[in-house]
């Protein structure tokens, strides 16, 4: 395995300084080494993975020096209108490094919404152009690969070192950034979904979420039809949760998002204004961190999301901190009237982690998606 600090003083060897992504599950060790070894105007965890590409390019224009992004593969999407249409050598000829985790490599079990992607990694980098290597897990070819990627990079081309399980050696993030908050995640996902109607669905995002949604219900002995777990699409659940109060005014969805989601795809939040869908209400667990891929920082405790969602039109906003105001708004607040407009922001501040033992969906996605549908047609 590779140790992250040979890796990383390895790149600023050839002058690669500046980090910018989205963190991801493989390259935890590594994002955590270099949250803990770069300053500010050096490392920027961004809210998606296209917006990086905008920070290496700029980074590049200012400096003359290209920048790594790093990200899970399935982040490959987002990069792609950036890598045509702006780093190209046919556009602006700007070389950027890729660190890409290989989330369901073929042959190597993974989760259901990590196979397709796994499959095509390497062919959209080829279809995009984009020279890669998949690193070694010894230093020594490492370092070679490292140097082969540092040449392409100064012939002002972007290349990609493709990652794959188990290639880095631990390292445990030490500038942990420590919110005062009491009540857990997981805790505040079973409060809200005790109080809702019997004839509510719930749209839950990627991650911890979704999986916490799903204990709760099995704890319960309930079922899960009432759920659409979103465990791919991060960022995106907002617009399903939209699509599905638009079609059945009569329901009432609720979006249940993370502070990270929300932020990769936070334009969502205007839309959804717009539409103004009196039967939708969007509850963010915030916790300031990336949970489910290393628990790397956000700016989700640093910004004010109700103030974002009333500028862009949301007709009501709640933010509470503690189980006993979430209760209280969960009952006597205007989210307790069948007859309230929406749509609703609910902000629910929590602490970070999870249990360790927490488990995953037992049910597949496709069986997760036609039990839904057979209770959206009551």
């Amino acid at each position: 395995m590779i140790r992250p600090q040979f890796f990383i003083e390895a790149l600023r060897g050839y002058g690669i300084d500046c980090f910018a992504g989205v963190p991801d599950s493989l390259l935890k060790t590594i994002c955590a080494y270099i949250t803990d070894h770069a300053d500010a105007a050096h490392h920027i965890i961004a809210a998606n993975e296209g917006a990086a590409v905008g920070l290496a390019a700029g980074h590049y224009l200012a400096t003359g020096h290209p920048a790594c992004i790093y990200m899970q593969n399935s982040g490959e999407g987002n990069i792609i209108n950036p890598l045509a249409s702006l780093t190209d050598e046919e556009v602006y000829n700007i070389p950027v490094l890729l660190l890409i985790g290989w989330r369901g490599r073929p042959g190597v079990h993974d989760e259901p919404q990590h196979v397709k992607q796994g499959k095509v990694t390497t062919g959209l980098l080829n279809v995009m152009g984009v020279n890669y290597e998949v690193l070694s897990k010894e230093e020594d070819k490492a370092a070679k690969q490292i140097e082969k990627a540092a040449k392409a990079l100064a012939n002002k081309e972007v290349f990609a070192l493709v990652i794959e399980k188990d290639t880095f050696e631990d390292y445990k993030l030490q500038n942990v950034e420590v919110n005062d908050l009491t009540m857990s995640r997981e805790e505040a996902i079973q409060t809200v979904a005790a109080a809702l109607g019997e004839k509510d669905c719930i749209v839950s995002t990627t991650g911890m979420i979704s999986r916490e949604l799903f204990e709760y219900r099995a704890a319960m002995n309930q079922g899960h039809e009432r759920d659409f777990l979103t465990v791919g699409s991060m960022g995106h659940a907002s617009q399903i949760a939209l699509g599905i109060a638009l079609a059945q005014p009569e329901r009432r969805v609720w979006c249940f998002d993370g502070d990270g989601a929300a932020i990769m795809h936070m334009g969502s939040m205007a839309i959804v204004a717009n539409k103004a869908p009196r039967n939708y209400v969007h509850v963010v667990f915030n916790n300031g961190a990336h949970d489910s891929v290393g628990g790397q920082p956000t700016v989700g405790l640093k910004i004010n999301l109700p103030a974002v969602a009333e500028a862009v039109g949301y007709l009501k906003t709640y933010s509470v901190s503690t189980k006993e105001e979430l209760e209280k708004c969960l009952t006597f607040s205007f989210l307790h009237h069948p007859s309230c407009k929406g749509p609703v922001l609910l902000e629910i501040r929590v602490k970070k982690g999870n249990r360790k033992d927490l488990g995953r969906p037992t049910t597949t996605p496709i069986e997760n998606k036609e039990a839904l549908m057979t209770f959206l047609k009551d």
